[in-house]
């Protein structure tokens, strides 16, 4: 293995059980100036490690409802399967393999995580639980056999790390529906894009360092699909297929 193998923690019975596994970064990229990519925010994620017995676990609302319960916490609110959806989504498009993306998490905890866009996530939810429990702990995840981060917990606030005139657009449907084919062409060239778009299963995305906030589909979208029309959009716009 090269840079490619990445060690994390699977999962015993839905929880944390120390074992060794190899993940692989995707094809390497061409590096493409900050100012010419799209930026995302999964905003509002339910990325949060709990101790249930004597395992440490991503807690969700299917396996620790009762645990949840007895600590006050709302079981619908634990849905870290949406942000392991999103990351498929973004991280498979080739949106992300023309280099053109850069990947933000902000947790329901106020913990800010940075994807490294190379980053290749587990396939299945059981093992990008462990991932997600390893990198709470030791705050990185790195690529086992060379210097690449993959995964870093880093310094609030996400606005610190955009690129200086970046433009903030946050999706929600309660907003001004737009259209993205006519919307998108209509941003300047000469200002990063930041989209930022709700990890959460219900509500609407509620930050205070957007400068407009739009709608984009007559009907209300999973994160998923909100990013898989941006990602399909700006691919049509740039000509990358």
């Amino acid at each position: 293995l090269s840079l490619c193998a990445l060690a994390v923690s699977a999962l015993d019975l839905g929880c944390h059980s120390v074992k060794r596994r190899g993940f692989r970064l995707v094809l390497e990229m061409e590096e493409i100036d900050d100012s010419k990519k799209v930026i995302f925010v999964l905003e509002a994620a339910a990325i949060e490690v709990g101790k249930v017995g004597r395992e440490y676990c991503l807690l969700n609302c299917d396996e620790h409802k009762g645990f949840l319960e007895r600590h006050g916490k709302d079981p619908g609110d634990y849905r870290p399967d949406i942000t392991h959806q999103c990351l498929l989504t973004i991280l498979d498009s080739p949106l992300n393999k023309a280099g053109r993306l850069k990947i933000y998490i902000r947790t329901m905890k106020n913990v800010l995580i940075e994807v490294n866009p190379k980053c290749r996530i587990p396939r299945t939810y059981r093992r990008f639980a462990g991932l997600m429990v390893q990198l709470l702990h030791q705050l990185r995840i790195r690529a086992t056999g060379g210097s690449e981060t993959l995964l870093t917990v880093i310094k609030n606030p996400v606005t610190d790390h955009f690129p200086p005139g970046a433009k903030k657009v946050a999706c929600s449907f309660n907003a001004t529906q737009v259209d993205l084919r006519s919307f998108i062409p209509s941003l300047p060239e000469d200002r990063p894009i930041v989209f930022v778009v709700g990890g959460f299963a219900q509500g609407k995305v509620d930050v205070d360092y957007v400068d407009e906030y739009i709608c984009f589909s007559q009907y209300p979208l999973s994160a998923s699909v909100a990013l898989t029309r941006l990602c399909n959009t700006f691919e049509n716009y740039w000509g990358i297929v």
